[in-house]
């Protein structure tokens, strides 16, 4: 038996990934350099939005992942994103983060993905 966590469903991948795109370019924000970063992120979200029905930031422990989605301080984007542009999942980088992609990258395939969250 796998203790890996299961594939989030195509349609909320899609869907978080869309969101992703728009909303780093709505703030100027870019997506990290190493793509599997992102890539781990967004499953994550996508897995949370299909377990939970919201997209809660898959990088912290929650005691009460139900409760923790109801009071929606920690959905994305969490409020220090939305507040401070602080993002502890590495998702949504500001310019002069070292870790920004160089090339200012606000998009990212379904195939990069894929490939690249492990």
């Amino acid at each position: 038996m796998s203790d890996a966590a299961p594939e989030p469903t195509a349609e909320s991948l899609e869907v978080i990934r869309k969101f992703a795109e728009t909303y780093a370019q709505r703030t100027g924000t870019y997506f990290c350099a190493e793509s599997s970063v992102t890539s781990v992120v967004l499953k994550g979200l996508a897995r949370h939005k299909d377990e939970l029905g919201g997209a809660l930031c898959p990088c912290r422990h929650y005691e009460d992942k139900e409760a923790e989605v109801s009071q929606a301080f920690w959905n994305c984007p969490c409020v220090p994103m939305r507040e401070r542009k602080e993002c502890h999942c590495m998702l949504f980088l500001t310019e002069d983060n070292p870790f920004a992609c160089p090339n200012k990258t606000q998009t990212i395939s379904t195939e990069t993905i894929h490939a690249t969250a492990g």
